[in-house]
């Protein structure tokens, strides 16, 4: 009884200092508001916004569009196509958390994401994103695969 007891003590200090057990680690999960939205209700209407991945000739890699406007409050469904030869990813959050991101991601190549704000899709594949946009700003959107937000493969969503 004394170690639940401890465990339900401990558990109090974690909260009451602010730290969720969701937090535990790095979880990539969005079930909450954060900077640049929240995740969509699949049962409200959404605007279609398509975007494209792929390679050029010339050694890029980008997005079509690579500039997307919306306004607050709007949900967008992305329907996203890799039309490109290799695995591609798309990652929606704020440039700083993209690019924090894209540091652990050049330590972990490998690492899959299985978010309400990002999906990766292997070549001719198609998949989406829903996303209610509840905040003014210009948030990020990137392929953090290592090399590919360099080769330019990145763009902006810009909320009014």
């Amino acid at each position: 009884m004394r170690s639940v007891a401890v465990v339900v003590s401990v558990l109090a200090t974690l909260t009451a200092s602010g730290f969720a057990l969701a937090d535990a680690g790095h979880s990539h999960s969005h079930a909450t508001e954060v900077a640049y939205g929240m995740p969509g209700d699949p049962k409200k209407p959404a605007r279609i916004v398509q975007i494209v991945m792929r390679e050029t000739g010339d050694g890029k890699m980008e997005f079509i569009p690579n500039r997307i406007d919306v306004r607050k409050g709007e949900q967008v469904r992305f329907m996203l196509r890799n039309n490109g030869q290799i695995d591609h990813e798309i990652v929606l959050a704020t440039l700083a958390e993209n690019l924090k991101h894209a540091e652990e991601m050049r330590k972990n190549p490998d690492m899959e994401h299985d978010d309400p704000n990002a999906k990766r899709l292997g070549p001719k594949k198609t998949g989406e994103i829903l996303w209610r946009f509840t905040k003014v700003g210009e948030f990020d959107f990137s392929c953090l695969i290592p090399g590919h937000r360099e080769s330019g493969m990145f763009g902006t969503v810009i909320v009014k």
